[in-house]
């Protein structure tokens, strides 16, 4: 009986003890926390990647105008034919060339306002004009710029004389976006360790993040490049996507 009643003042002590022990600790944990909330550091992460071009064509357009709406439809489809003929002669595979629709555009007026020396006088103009393109396919991208340089001067020489273009098609986006946004947040953390590392902290979890708008620049295509230092891609078959993402780091 007597020991009983001399442990029960012990445990009753012992969990009083333990008890004010939890309660402090987790008020001062509560209180770190909060405190805790007010150390953040805001980093950027840049991250960039070429894109190479997965296609090319080469276009040659021609028109005719006239009257005589069976002239031009004649006119238009005898070039045609003498294009294909050349381009066939020169090693062109047909399951490559693609012709278009004929693209008709009637004038039902004849004649049209211009301004002549200073007065606006009616100008005689052709009725109809008839559009064509004949496309041609590459895979070897590198060569394209080169092969429409070669097409344009032989056209030339034939008495064949056309608009030669050349396009390019690139991978979707979304091929590269996931390793480009990862690329973005390990620059950023990297940023925010250096901060932490001078600042004699530990960079802990990411707060907030918001990435950027993903943007594309090359010779003939420009997105937002401002604030960037990096070179655009010299060749048309290049194009250099650029994302900054943005993220808020608390410091422990």
């Amino acid at each position: 009986m007597e020991n009983n009643q001399f442990q029960k003042p012990i445990i009753y002590s012992l969990s009083l003890f333990l008890g004010l022990a939890l309660l402090g600790y987790f008020i001062f944990k509560g209180f770190k926390t909060f405190s805790d909330k007010d150390r953040i550091v805001t980093v950027k992460g840049l991250a960039e990647m070429n894109m190479k071009a997965n296609g090319s064509s080469i276009s040659i357009g021609f028109s005719f105008s006239g009257d005589d709406l069976q002239e031009v439809i004649n006119a238009t489809e005898k070039k045609k034919k003498a294009i294909l003929t050349f381009l066939k002669k020169s090693g062109y595979s047909s399951k490559d060339i693609q012709e278009s629709n004929l693209n008709v555009t009637d004038h039902e007026k004849y004649y049209e306002n211009q301004w002549v020396n200073g007065s606006e006088v009616q100008v005689k103009i052709d009725r109809y004009v008839i559009a064509q393109n004949i496309e041609i396919n590459f895979e070897n991208v590198q060569e394209t710029e080169a092969r429409a340089s070669d097409i344009t001067l032989d056209l030339v020489s034939n008495d064949l004389t056309s608009k030669v273009t050349t396009s390019y098609t690139f991978p979707e986006l979304n091929t590269i976006k996931p390793k480009l946004i990862a690329e973005s947040t390990k620059n950023a953390r990297i940023s925010g360790e250096q901060f932490a590392n001078d600042s004699q902290a530990t960079l802990g979890k990411i707060k907030t993040a918001s990435q950027g708008q993903i943007t594309i620049a090359g010779e003939y295509y420009y997105g937002d490049e401002s604030g960037s230092n990096s070179e655009v891609p010299k060749e048309p078959y290049m194009r250099k996507a650029r994302v900054v993402s943005t993220i808020v780091f608390f410091l422990e």
